[in-house]
């Protein structure tokens, strides 16, 4: 399996990545992730997919762009962040099983994997609280994802099921089967629970999930907004 020689600094919620590139080596990561790189190495703007593969991110809730980083002149090193605070957790694909990936969560990978988007069913779509589409991350490499919080691995054994909440995925392997449903038996519980829907996994797979809910957080900020 290709290497990405990286390192990830200052873990919790401020983590940034460091990863060292021989000459003619590079690593694709979200538009404007950048922080400092060495002189020997460029930073360009990539339309990866073409335009429509561009559009099928932004449909995704990611960027048009990604940007590329090259060392053309000699070993260096870059440094890499998210743009909102938490963790970043690196998942090793074998080029057999892809990983989808919620929105905001592609955050680097070795050049040689394909992103490209992936439209769920309608159930999937409307209540996944993801979106019709989402990244699938294909190919041997590194995956690098970034999270709001702790990104926590939760390994489901065969035949087995986890019931997760859906505003904390993070990425799932693509051929793991999961369904929507109520989070408690009724709808009202399920509401008044404040969980309302959930997704049940059937292993064996690895899923990454957030230790921090973003909508509710930004519920919980809304409440000290003066309103107009």
């Amino acid at each position: 399996m290709p290497d990405l020689n990286y390192d990830l600094l200052y873990r919790g919620a401020f983590t940034m990545a460091r990863v060292r590139l021989q000459y003619g080596e590079a690593i694709k990561a979200e538009s404007g992730a950048m922080v400092a790189m060495s002189s020997t190495i460029d930073v360009e703007g990539k339309l990866e997919g073409g335009f429509l593969g561009g559009i099928g991110r932004m449909l995704a809730g990611e960027k048009f762009f990604f940007q590329t980083l090259i060392a053309r002149r000699g070993p260096g090193e870059v440094l890499l962040s998210p743009s909102m605070p938490g963790d970043i957790a690196a998942i090793e694909l074998d080029g057999m099983a892809p990983y989808v990936v919620q929105k905001d969560g592609f955050f680097a990978a070795s050049n040689q994997i394909e992103v490209s988007t992936k439209a769920q069913n309608l159930m999937q779509g409307l209540f996944s609280g993801e979106g019709f589409f989402v990244l699938r991350v294909n190919g041997k490499g590194i995956l690098l994802i970034s999270s709001y919080g702790t990104i926590h691995p939760i390994d489901i054994p065969p035949n087995e099921e986890m019931i997760i909440d859906n505003s904390h995925l993070v990425a799932w392997p693509s051929n793991c089967n999961y369904k929507i449903e109520k989070a408690s038996s009724g709808w009202i519980s399920s509401i008044t629970s404040g969980e309302g829907l959930v997704c049940r996994f059937r292993g064996p797979a690895r899923v990454f999930i957030q230790t921090r809910n973003p909508r509710a957080f930004g519920g919980w900020l809304k409440r000290f907004v003066p309103s107009s």
